[in-house]
């Protein structure tokens, strides 16, 4: 019987970690972040990382998406290796293949909406950026809002710039880290609610992190963290 090799089985995931481990450096000594973890996620599907703050979710999420190296262990995201890229390797790759979504939004505040949705499609080399770029906004609901800087959106407005600047270049996997993280509860339902719609317009794969268990199981699959270690794995049964 044929055996899938760890490179060949990357191949068929959208993202895969084998053996990750992440110690950082303090003023204590060595700190131990993500102990030995390995996770297979096929393309299209919803995960959320589950578990209490300090459980290493974050973390995971930045070494998947190639924005922290790890200590040891190795990283495919979309069939790459990720794990010995440097940083410019590293932002050509994420360019076209990661979108990513922070608690706090992360949007330039001299660019209107439309600008900072329409910069990692220039990036990319689109031609039409500008108007994928609005038709972006329209799609998230803010067709009326396309010429308003950050300072003049509320935070609700500003995650879903954020949405539409991370999904813009359709990319093969959205990271998001607690993305309802800093909204309130009506707003964060809204927000949340436009995340899975997207997702279901786009197939991109979610890789979702959230210490809000009503959200994860939104998705397709929860992994709970505990202590920068995997300590379940389930699927999560439609109601």
């Amino acid at each position: 019987m044929n055996q899938e090799t760890p490179a060949s089985a990357a191949q068929l995931a959208a993202v895969q970690l084998d053996d990750v481990r992440l110690t950082l450096a303090s003023a204590a000594g060595p700190v131990n972040i993500l102990g030995g973890v390995s996770l297979a996620v096929p393309a299209g599907q919803t995960i959320a990382l589950l578990g209490p703050s300090g459980s290493g979710k974050s973390s995971l999420l930045m070494v998947a998406a190639g924005l922290e190296a790890p200590t040891s262990g190795r990283v495919f995201v979309a069939g790459t290796e990720l794990t010995h890229l440097g940083e410019d390797a590293l932002a050509r790759f994420r360019r076209g293949n990661v979108g990513i979504v922070f608690q706090s939004f992360h949007l330039i505040p001299t660019m209107t909406a439309l600008e900072n949705v329409a910069v990692p499609l220039e990036l990319s080399g689109a031609p039409d950026a500008f108007d994928r770029a609005r038709a972006e906004l329209e799609a998230v609901g803010l067709g009326k809002r396309v010429e308003h800087y950050p300072g003049q959106l509320s935070g609700g407005e500003q995650q879903r710039v954020a949405l539409a600047r991370a999904l813009a270049p359709r990319p093969k996997v959205l990271f998001a880290d607690e993305p309802t993280g800093n909204l309130d509860g009506h707003t964060g339902q809204d927000v949340s609610d436009l995340l899975f719609a997207l997702h279901a317009r786009t197939n991109t794969t979610l890789f979702l992190v959230t210490h809000e268990e009503a959200l994860a199981r939104r998705c397709e699959r929860i992994v709970r963290l505990k202590d920068g270690a995997i300590v379940a794995d389930e699927r999560v049964v439609a109601a």
